[in-house]
């Protein structure tokens, strides 16, 4: 199998993944309003499917020392608020609207490649990231659910996931101690333990999950039950599309993942809308529209700059 059809086939099960995680975790806050646990259930999740890739062989158990750890610390600690901030902001807005300001993912790209790794686009790059940004502005003004909370939590887990893909893109350049699957199963397993106390101090019982918070929430049995799978489901999805979002940065520069991470949110604000049969006005739908056209041209504006790096100097 060729190297761009497995490329191919990762990004639609990254899409695909994504989707279902966004569509059942949406569902999740509508009856158990904590980011926090949600959160680290979905850390707890992944860990454990990161014990049995271990355990299996799936995955190749690296050597873990010290010196490792402290170097992916900065990571974990990234994660974990990108994470949280993420599943905040779609308790309190619309998917769509959510995956909307995400889109502004190659503005924090641009920002943060140039201070990591020193990759400081030209002046025509730099112009697509107007209508990216406007097209935001836009659809926000009349965005139906929005509010403050939804809107900055997206905005700062734009900056904290691009901050942590250029970083960890950096780590592997230069470490080379760790493959990217089990960079983000260590991390995985490292976020899970920061949150855990954090989770359970802010968010107390309901932490917990026991039948008497749940019971605090107006659950009954058959819907506490629909509210575990769809916890079960959301972890599962939630691993898996990370899993891939790395792999996938491992055989990618940063700006084309993030590129390809704004694709991604066109497949699920429309895969959103008809789920959840949100209201979209026309001013919301044309910035959307924007936004995703600045996308468009920022990739196209990216591949020409690189085409032209590509070019080797004539003989005279």
């Amino acid at each position: 199998m060729s190297g761009m059809l497995v490329l191919g086939l990762m990004f639609v099960a990254w899409y695909g993944t994504n989707i279902f995680f966004n569509i059942y975790n949406k569902q999740l806050f509508k009856v158990f309003p904590f980011p926090l646990t949600t959160t680290n259930i979905q850390f707890f999740i992944g860990s454990c499917l990161s014990m049995v890739f271990w355990a299996t062989g799936i995955v190749k158990l690296p050597k873990i020392d010290m010196a490792l750890v402290r170097s992916i610390y900065p990571l974990a600690i990234i994660n974990v608020l990108g994470n949280v901030l993420t599943n905040v902001s779609l308790g309190h807005v619309a998917v769509s609207f959510t995956h909307t300001v995400k889109a502004m993912e190659p503005f924090f790209s641009v920002i943060f490649s140039a201070m990591f790794l020193g990759d400081v686009p030209p002046v025509p790059v730099l112009l697509t990231l107007i209508p990216i940004v406007g097209g935001v502005v836009i659809a926000s003004l009349t965005e139906a659910t929005f509010n403050w909370t939804g809107f900055l939590s997206a905005i700062f887990s734009n900056m904290t996931f691009q901050s942590r893909n250029v970083l960890s893109k950096k780590l592997m350049i230069k470490k080379g101690a760790v493959d990217n699957m089990n960079l983000f199963q260590i991390i995985t397993i490292m976020s899970f333990c920061m949150l855990l106390p954090v989770s359970t101090m802010v968010e107390g019982g309901a932490a917990l999950l026991t039948p008497e918070s749940l019971a605090k929430l107006g659950l009954n049995e058959a819907a506490r039950e629909q509210m575990f799978m769809r916890l079960l489901s959301a972890g599962i999805c939630f691993h898996s599309y990370q899993q891939l979002s790395y792999m996938i940065l491992s055989r990618v520069a940063p700006v084309t993942h993030s590129i390809g991470n704004c694709v991604k949110r066109v497949v699920v604000i429309v895969a959103s809308l008809i789920a959840f049969q949100n209201p979209i006005s026309m001013q919301n739908a044309v910035g959307t529209g924007i936004a995703l056209f600045g996308v468009f041209l920022y990739s196209q504006a990216k591949r020409k700059y690189k085409d032209k790096g590509d070019v080797k100097p004539q003989a005279s």
